[in-house]
């Protein structure tokens, strides 16, 4: 099963690298890691994906919460959540190909951030299913290259009416 640690950890030189440590002592693959200011300024916030049964999920929780600038922890793998992915993607592209990759690139409001002669270069953000999808679908024209960020999640607030709410619609409901 997927599993998405949230932690919360002093914003300090070598963090990183002990619980990224950590997680290879133990022999657990971090899937993806993201790391970012949180919301008091001393702190940074972690998000780290990696795959698991529930008895790993409770060893790594009580793992990184003996280590020093470990502040929180908190396994979000069972709870809603908002999560986002951001991909830069190089495709290449020809005369005859360019109209028919803009065509594919539409739905998943992708912004074109580069073009050149011979290559395109798309922002997409979105899960990581529409992230790997769009990858998918942009293969067989030939992707240069991929930099992806790695996943980063919030818990969705306990608003029951916004649960449902497409947060693509601009107005709010009433």
């Amino acid at each position: 099963m997927e599993r998405i640690l949230s932690v919360i950890v002093n914003d300090r030189p070598g963090v990183l690298a002990r619980v990224a440590g950590l997680f290879s002592r133990r022999g657990f693959n971090i899937e993806s890691i993201t790391v970012g200011s949180a919301e008091e300024p001393t702190y940074s916030r972690m998000t780290i994906v990696s795959h698991g049964d529930d008895a790993m999920a409770r060893q790594m929780v009580a793992q990184l919460m003996k280590l020093v600038d470990v502040i929180e922890v908190h396994d979000i793998s069972r709870e809603k959540v908002v999560s986002r992915e951001l991909a830069l993607i190089k495709v290449r592209i020809t005369r005859e190909t360019r109209m028919e990759i803009s065509h594919i690139l539409e739905p998943f409001r992708v912004s074109i951030v580069d073009v050149g002669h011979t290559s395109m270069s798309v922002e997409v953000t979105g899960d990581t299913d529409k992230v790997n999808a769009l990858i998918g679908l942009l293969s067989p024209y030939g992707v240069l290259e991929i930099a992806r960020t790695g996943v980063t999640a919030l818990v969705r607030s306990g608003i029951s009416e916004m649960d449902a709410y497409d947060t693509r619609q601009t107005a709010w409901p009433m």
